[in-house]
């Protein structure tokens, strides 16, 4: 569970919240994540239970995945994060600056 609130774990569930998406809907919306990278973030999700991952017996076979009951649970605690985030953002800029110029 480390990596809640990492950020691909937050962008891949905030994009589930919406609605269920393919492999190749999610890495469309999420541009910036590389498919290895986002393989692994799906296993982890999935592994901890936040999300479904359903295989249709098309050819060949599509799978979607979904926020489970335990996954949409962490969505009011994600967007407080993101929100907290979002509000302090200059604040952290800033501190990172001073460290840098503090030589450390």
């Amino acid at each position: 569970m480390d990596y809640i609130g990492a950020k691909w774990s937050t962008l891949v569930l905030i994009t589930l919240a919406q609605r269920s998406r393919r492999f190749g809907e999610l890495k469309r919306e999420i541009p910036e994540i590389s498919q290895r990278v986002l393989t692994q973030t799906l296993r982890d999700l999935e592994q901890d239970g936040l999300i479904s991952r359903t295989v249709f017996p098309t050819k060949p076979p599509s799978v979607e995945y979904s926020l489970t009951k335990l996954g949409t649970s962490l969505l009011i605690p994600l967007w407080e994060l993101v929100s907290w985030a979002n509000e302090n953002h200059d604040k952290i800029r800033r501190a990172r600056k001073r460290f840098k110029a503090a030589g450390k």
